[in-house]
């Protein structure tokens, strides 16, 4: 038997973090030894993230090797600032009435920590992996970003060792809308610019997640960028997952993920209530996920709204599929940013493989519509097509409008996708 070849995979996202940026290397990782490669996984012992999933560590195989190296990052003494009283830290970009301490410790952000607070892991993690890569036979490192700090690990490797090194955007860098949230000083803004380009001319290959952001890097730096994006993993369907979609009197309607600043509903739950105030039709929308506050006030200060939209709060990942299974509708909200034409969420794939319609509010010309659409798998609605949602509504609820999944949605299969990587890693 052939023996594998080992890749170090450098990741911030591991379990029992929760979200797409955990998911991606997890089932990369997964997958990637049935093609004739052993990832190796490096990643902070003590992270800080907010969102936990403990039953992700099922999903880690037993035989991986996990490498884990302690983080230092500030959150810690802007939560002593503010007397332990904040969780999450991005909840500061969010507030509108910001304090002096607020202000000091986002511009402090913008322009001092570059290019994030994860910065500070660079240089301890180049020393430590520099004797692990000759003691292991590693000659292949892989870091994904954001944060962005972690290609920074992979360009200094590659620059003392020599090893092969594939960067993973699952986010642009200098042309990620999240930077243009902060109070950023020119230089600190050309200080980015002049980081990425490092890693873009520097690694052996750049993989990102969409089209959009595979053109958009391109434009930075001209070079070849791979295309990988999410997907879906089959065996993620519990035991007697049903893909028919379920069979009930009304409208159930089921959003998993994130509703923050950048990912608005209102449009949706404006259109929902104008379609079904005072209808007969038994109508039910259920939000499983972290929910800001913003959107939480507007729900529970409209009557109707509070009555019929059900805040589930965060569930585990397993937890998850038993919504989809009494759902009849998903509902998908894109961002309505800079970067949402190549806003993929790793959603979708799960989405559509549910055997769920679904509905999306984001750009009708963007990614996720292209594929949504190449797949028959769904509609997406502009956030100014309110009139539009609620027809669209109302004539699903009656049974006017059928949507049968028949597109490519195999070729988002995670170990198909894997395969794809382990070609990648090939040419190397």
């Amino acid at each position: 038997m052939q023996e594998l070849k080992k890749v170090l995979i450098i990741t911030y996202y591991w379990p029992p973090s929760a979200g797409s940026g955990v998911q991606r290397w997890l089932k990369f990782s997964k997958y990637l030894p049935d093609y004739g490669w052993e990832p190796v996984i490096f990643t902070p012992e003590n992270p800080d993230f907010e969102l936990k999933d403990t039953s992700l560590f099922k999903e880690v195989p037993r035989n991986l090797e996990v490498l884990k190296f302690p983080i230092w990052e500030p959150y810690g003494i802007f939560r002593k600032l503010k007397g332990g009283s904040i969780k999450d830290p991005s909840k500061i970009l969010e507030k509108g009435d910001k304090g002096i301490v607020d202000r000091i410790s986002i511009w402090m952000r913008a322009n001092l920590l570059i290019p994030d607070p994860r910065m500070f892991w660079v240089k301890p993690s180049v020393s430590y992996l520099t004797d692990i890569l000759g003691k292991n036979k590693i000659d292949t490192v892989i870091t994904t970003g954001p944060p962005h700090s972690l290609h920074l690990i992979g360009r200094n490797l590659k620059r003392a060792t020599g090893v092969k090194w594939v960067a993973d955007f699952r986010d642009p860098w200098s042309s990620w809308e999240f930077l243009d949230t902060l109070p950023m000083t020119p230089f600190v803004r050309k200080k980015h610019e002049e980081l990425e380009r490092s890693v873009l001319e520097e690694a052996d290959r750049v993989i990102t997640i969409s089209p959009t952001f595979q053109e958009e890097i391109k434009a930075i730096f001209p070079r070849g960028i791979d295309l990988i994006t999410n997907g879906f993993d089959q065996t993620d369907l519990p035991r007697g997952f049903t893909t028919a979609p379920a069979i009930s009197k009304g409208l159930k309607i089921v959003y998993t993920g994130i509703i923050d600043a950048i990912r608005d509903p209102l449009p949706f739950l404006k259109a929902l209530r104008a379609a079904f105030d005072g209808s007969a039709i038994p109508v039910e929308l259920t939000l499983v996920g972290k929910v800001s506050d913003k959107v939480v006030h507007f729900v529970e200060s409209d009557d109707w709204l509070a009555t019929h939209v059900h805040l589930a709060g965060y569930v585990s990942h397993e937890e998850v599929f038993e919504y989809y299974e009494k759902a009849n509708l998903l509902l998908l909200i894109l961002t309505k940013t800079k970067n949402a034409k190549g806003n993929i969420p790793g959603k979708i794939f799960e989405y559509m493989a549910t055997g769920r319609p679904v509905i999306a509010i984001g750009d009708p010309n963007g990614d996720s519509a292209q594929i949504l659409e190449a797949a028959k798998a769904g509609m997406v609605f502009s956030h100014e097509e309110v009139k539009d949602i609620e027809s669209f509504l109302i004539k699903f609820a009656q049974g006017d409008i059928d949507i049968q999944a028949g597109g490519e949605v195999k070729k988002y299969d995670r170990k198909e996708l894997t395969h794809q990587l382990a070609g990648l890693l090939d040419e190397l």
